[in-house]
């Protein structure tokens, strides 16, 4: 799926980077790697601050890779294409694709619950949140466009 997300990166410019390619072999063995030594906690306030948490701290790291500018993963390069092209802030965009996302995800079956909604949600407004605290402001040699400029 990320090569077919990867494509519509064409029309819109947007390059990857070794973060893109970084984004595509790391994520999924990381997160088996952290579901294989966590222990699922058995109480709800555990799971609930485990959820805000991830949530959170996901809006973090996402911030923190796109700011470096070392090249979005498949998804992110969508919102951050768009967010420069059409001048768009990132909370409107990365909320629209990842409803868009859930709800196609629903109607071929996928299961939805709180903690799906509450991503979909919040990601967008975390992750503008915390870029425009930690992203690299690229120097004028540099071919990178800032992403705060974007973020009405």
């Amino acid at each position: 799926m990320g090569a077919v997300v990867l494509l519509a990166w064409i029309p819109l410019r947007q390059r990857p980077g070794i973060g893109t390619v970084l984004n595509i072999l790391v994520i999924g063995v990381a997160a088996d790697l952290g579901l294989s030594v966590m222990a699922p906690p058995g109480f709800l306030a555990g799971r609930i601050v485990l959820l805000v948490g991830g949530i959170v701290l996901n809006g973090l790291a996402g911030a923190l890779y796109v700011g470096a500018h070392l090249g979005p993963g498949p998804r992110d390069g969508l919102w951050v294409a768009l967010t420069r092209r059409y001048h768009l802030s990132i909370r409107l965009v990365r909320t629209v694709i990842e409803l868009t996302v859930l709800g196609i995800g629903w109607l071929m079956g996928g299961v939805v619950g709180v903690g799906t909604v509450l991503y979909a949600l919040s990601i967008g407004h975390l992750n503008q949140f915390f870029l425009s605290r930690v992203e690299v402001r690229p120097g004028e040699e540099q071919a990178a466009q800032p992403l705060v400029d974007t973020m009405g």
